[in-house]
């Protein structure tokens, strides 16, 4: 159960950092790079929460659940 709160968490972290990234764009034109260095941070989130679902999945962790 604590494995589904942490992925649940972290894409509420991911679709934060995306929110922020349009933020930034809409606001900010001096031509700052918050948006990229948000963006850089959603798509490093992203491919980590991926890389721990397959870790997960392999190991036994993560898989059917026999209700």
């Amino acid at each position: 159960m604590l494995i589904k709160v942490i992925i649940v968490l972290a894409l509420f972290v991911i679709v934060g950092s995306l929110f922020s990234a349009l933020f930034f764009l809409a606001k900010d034109k001096s031509g700052s790079d918050r948006t990229v260095k948000a963006l850089t941070i959603r798509i490093g989130l992203s491919i980590t929460l991926f890389i721990l679902l397959i870790l997960g999945y392999y190991f036994g962790i993560l898989g059917q659940s026999h209700m």
